[in-house]
């Protein structure tokens, strides 16, 4: 068996106000910070952080929710799970760990807090990659029956608690296997140990709760959020990078490229990867060879 994450440490970093992040953490050099999708951990990118590891500082966290970092409790508006607050989180981590500026590489849910964390501390972020992702309020704003059958999740995970909840606790690892089916349908793309850990994580209550609770901030406050923004111009200072599976929703309902510019004001570049949704894992060399001359600055 292949050694899972090679050369990184992993822990559990507490940054006060009882918020603690799973991490694994090595290498040497820039810092890249890379954060995951839904349903999955920062496991998703055993694939990939390793390679990262031989040029740059790699941080790989459990997002706020997510894996077995905090949890915060759920609100009526939702604001915990706010983009804004997650990423607030992930700027607040790079901050205990002694990190001022780094890269920043999101797929997924992931990529949504980065593209908050870009518009929200663009002094931080020097350079930004976006996996399989249009901005969460173009989603909404462009939803037909295509997205809507596509993304029923995004539906489903909002609807009030504890409804969802109860139905995703009666068999968490069933309903992930049915989530994960979407994109992946004889579940050959994921690693017997990254599996195992998004397994391990669901099994938890909370954390399903608060993934529902991503999903309600991102139907309610985080267009709130988004709408504010974009009527100001705010947009991502730094490089940006896409990426999105040729195979997946992204890159067959939308043209990501035309989107993205919109929202840019430096340079903006991007490419289909021979992929569906999970491009780290499911075609990480193709990734891989799309990122690094990107986060390398060539």
């Amino acid at each position: 068996m292949v050694e899972f994450f090679p050369g990184f440490t992993e822990h559990h970093a507490d940054i006060g106000g009882g918020r603690f992040f799973r991490l694994r953490r090595a290498g040497s050099g820039p810092a890249l910070l890379m954060l995951h999708g839904m349903p999955q951990t920062h496991a998703m990118w055993h694939r990939l952080a390793p390679a990262f590891a031989e040029n740059f500082t790699v941080i790989c966290p459990d997002i706020t929710g997510y894996g077995f970092s905090y949890k915060p409790p759920a609100t009526q508006d939702h604001a915990p799970y706010a983009k804004r607050a997650m990423a607030r989180d992930m700027a607040d981590l790079m901050d205990h760990l002694g990190i001022d500026r780094f890269a920043l590489v999101g797929h997924d849910r992931g990529a949504r807090v980065s593209h908050r964390l870009a518009l929200d501390h663009p002094e931080r972020v020097e350079r930004l990659a976006l996996l399989d992702i249009i901005p969460t309020i173009e989603h909404f704003e462009r939803t037909d029956m295509r997205f809507a059958m596509g993304y029923y999740h995004w539906f489903f995970l909002a609807q009030p608690a504890p409804f969802p909840e109860e139905l995703i606790n009666l068999d968490a690892g069933r309903w992930l296997l049915a989530q994960s089916a979407r994109h992946n349908t004889e579940n050959t793309i994921f690693a017997e140990a990254a599996f195992a850990d998004y397994l391990a994580a669901v099994a938890d209550p909370a954390t399903v709760t608060a993934m529902c609770e991503d999903y309600r901030a991102a139907a309610g406050i985080d267009l709130d959020h988004d709408r504010v923004s974009r009527a100001q111009g705010r947009k991502i200072a730094c490089p940006a990078l896409v990426l999105w599976g040729d195979r997946g929703l992204v890159g067959t309902l939308y043209d990501p490229l035309a989107i993205w510019r919109f929202y840019c004001t430096n340079t903006l570049d991007g490419q289909p990867i021979s992929s569906g949704h999970y491009l780290a894992e499911e075609a990480p060399e193709a990734t891989l060879a799309a990122l690094r001359p990107f986060l390398s600055g060539r």
